[in-house]
């Protein structure tokens, strides 16, 4: 409930605070904003519930831009970036249970991994973005802006994995054993741990992937920098909706206010002529307060 009247609070102050907040223009700008965090937060929230963490979430993004930008048809790039997302995320997930790797490190070393090659293959942002993702992201559809649209349907996805499968069931199951110090409970009950967790990166890398796809068709190029900072903005949204980095307690909807909350903060302080460092400082604050109020049995995720 306080990260929802945090927002309620903002959206009062802005409104009657500057003129352009209300303006439709800016509120469609602001979903705009919010919708590749919201998407990538959703992929984040998969494996911290299971105690983990993705930091190499804001490279993906931007490998993701890079590969939709190359000079070769859609309907081949498009459907091999799901695939490399998927094998990054496969690949995290087996240095994490197969290799004991803490999730810090491998998601680390992912993280330059792909940053490397993104910037090999788009050292500079250009290149061309297929129509059909343009049209996806800066088109309408009955007069409805399509972030709408992208908004509804990734908020579906989360709520029927999350909350409405035996595979989100059995994610909360092996947090909660390892917030709890009985790392091998949900096996103890017949959960396949190790298969959850690895699917658990993978979903991760899937919708970072596709936050990558709304930001290249907003910027209609590919950039490798443009998915820089959003793994910590990313755990930040997922922390601020309430969902403990030591597993097993969480809720898609937190998540989802999380998310605009931080879009709020950062359109508020444009609007406010607020420094982009500044901006950066504010956010980084707000995780370490948000991480220093969550109860842990021990010190670590």
């Amino acid at each position: 409930m306080l990260p929802l009247l945090v927002v309620i609070g903002i959206v009062t102050w802005l409104s009657i605070g500057t003129d352009e907040f209300a303006r439709p223009g800016n509120l469609s700008n602001l979903l705009a904003q919010a919708m590749p965090l919201l998407i990538a937060s959703i992929g984040q929230m998969f494996v911290i519930v299971v105690a983990g963490l993705d930091l190499s979430v804001g490279s993906v993004i931007s490998f993701s831009t890079a590969i939709l930008a190359l000079d070769a048809p859609g309907y081949l790039t498009f459907p091999a970036l799901f695939m490399l997302a998927a094998l990054i995320g496969a690949t995290n997930g087996i240095a994490v249970t197969r290799l004991n790797v803490h999730p810090i490190i491998a998601t680390l070393a992912m993280q330059y991994v792909v940053l490397g090659v993104t910037r090999l293959i788009r050292p500079v942002s250009g290149g061309t973005v297929p129509e059909f993702v343009i049209a996806s992201v800066q088109g309408s559809f009955l007069g409805v802006p399509m972030p709408v649209f992208w908004a509804i349907t990734v908020l579906a996805i989360g709520w029927k994995v999350l909350h409405a499968s035996r595979f989100g069931l059995h994610l909360f199951a092996i947090g909660g054993g390892m917030a709890s110090g009985q790392t091998s409970a949900a096996r103890n009950f017949g959960v396949p741990e190790t298969r959850i967790i690895i699917s658990a990166y993978v979903a991760s890398s899937l919708f970072a992937a596709l936050a990558g796809v709304f930001l290249a068709g907003r910027i209609v190029s590919g950039d490798p920098n443009v998915g820089m900072l959003f793994e910590l903005n990313s755990i930040t949204a997922v922390a601020l909706g309430g969902t403990q980095l030591s597993g097993g307690v969480g809720s898609l909807q937190g998540t989802a206010i999380g998310a605009f909350l931080l879009a709020l903060l950062s359109n508020g302080m444009n609007l406010a002529n607020v420094s982009p460092f500044i901006q950066t400082v504010v956010k980084g604050g707000l995780l370490l307060a948000v991480v220093s109020f969550q109860r842990r049995r021990k010190m670590g995720l």
